[in-house]
């Protein structure tokens, strides 16, 4: 699923003051939201942050539409397909109002973005949305739990029936993985071009990269995701280590999780290590005063799927985090990496 083309040499060019507020606002966005990529944009030259602060505000936006629960699922469809057809129109528009709009076109002439890859951060994020999505199948849960009344915890809210809930799950990794190219892997390949790279491998290295921080989340977000009437953690994995969306359901509210629930943690834990391989092996590709960027985000999201391994149960009983503290230390040392980069660049 890799694009063809790679990373061209980069010169930061000067700005204009309406860019430069536009870019302050898209830096105002990723500095409130972006929790752990913000990190690592602060690592990065000036320039590369700012790009970086567009195309998380793009996204950002993207994502608010789209999760929206004040709307109905059809409204939110319409509000997706109205900004999105403003976003097509401001690409190609002599003049530009949206301040998100304007800094991501800059970003995209100066880093040689292809419309591609951001009409599939686009879909990547509308595919919640779907009626019907390939490779995705809704189960019923017939109980509520053991001593636990409908609606006692919210993950009755979405597909409610008189005898449980709806869940879309997806079938297999392979499903699975389709969607975390689209929605992280996508991401990957926008942050690289920004970044540099020439080696053509940085690309296939990007989308995995892209698969190991996707499923860390999935991880991460297995109790919040089943609120929403989602399972992300794939039917054939249920079914080879004996769980159920049943069992998860009940670890989400309270219950302690069986044998079988922690054995398929333990496999989706086990498969996103072998993803991370892949980011130890991009990190030299990328353009050096870019890689601390990188370390930064990569140790940031491998700590967190280290500490969803030491206690995996965790996540259905809280938001596993990295303190801030520890992502402090980390950017310390990325700081300091980056002053070494430029110094010998």
């Amino acid at each position: 699923m890799s694009a063809a083309s790679t990373s061209q040499p980069h010169t930061p060019q000067p700005q204009s003051p309406a860019l430069e507020v536009a870019y302050a606002h898209c830096r105002a966005i990723a500095r409130r939201e972006a929790k752990n990529f913000y990190y690592s944009f602060r690592v990065l030259p000036r320039d590369k942050s700012n790009a970086m602060c567009a195309v998380y505000a793009f996204m950002r936006r993207a994502d608010d539409l789209a999760d929206d629960e004040s709307l109905s699922l059809e409204q939110r469809r319409e509000a997706m397909a109205a900004w999105t057809a403003d976003w097509r129109v401001a690409r190609a528009a002599a003049a530009v109002t949206d301040p998100i709009f304007l800094a991501l076109n800059d970003t995209q002439r100066r880093f040689s973005i292809s419309d591609e890859l951001l009409e599939k951060l686009v879909q990547g994020t509308t595919l919640d949305l779907q009626p019907v999505q390939p490779g995705v199948t809704r189960m019923a849960v017939r109980s509520q739990g053991p001593g636990r009344e409908a609606g006692s915890h919210s993950v009755t809210k979405v597909g409610q029936t008189a005898s449980g809930g709806l869940f879309d799950v997806y079938d297999t990794f392979d499903d699975l993985y389709r969607y975390c190219y689209l929605v992280a892997s996508v991401v990957g390949m926008v942050c690289i071009r920004i970044f540099g790279y020439t080696d053509p491998r940085a690309e296939e290295l990007a989308e995995r990269t892209g698969i190991a921080f996707q499923l860390t989340n999935i991880l991460r977000d297995v109790r919040e995701d089943a609120e929403r009437g989602r399972i992300y953690l794939p039917a054939e994995d249920l079914r080879r280590t004996g769980s159920s969306v049943e069992s998860i359901c009940a670890a989400c509210w309270g219950s302690p999780i069986d044998a079988a629930t922690g054995a398929l943690l333990q496999l989706e834990i086990d498969r996103a290590q072998q993803y991370y391989r892949s980011a130890e092996d991009l990190i030299p590709l990328l353009d050096p005063e870019a890689r601390p960027a990188m370390r930064v985000l990569v140790q940031i999201y491998h700590e967190l799927l280290d500490r969803i391994a030491e206690d995996p149960s965790a996540v259905f009983r809280e938001r596993v985090s990295v303190s801030t503290g520890r992502k402090l230390a980390i950017l310390a040392r990325g700081m300091i990496g980056s002053l070494q980069a430029r110094r010998q660049g």
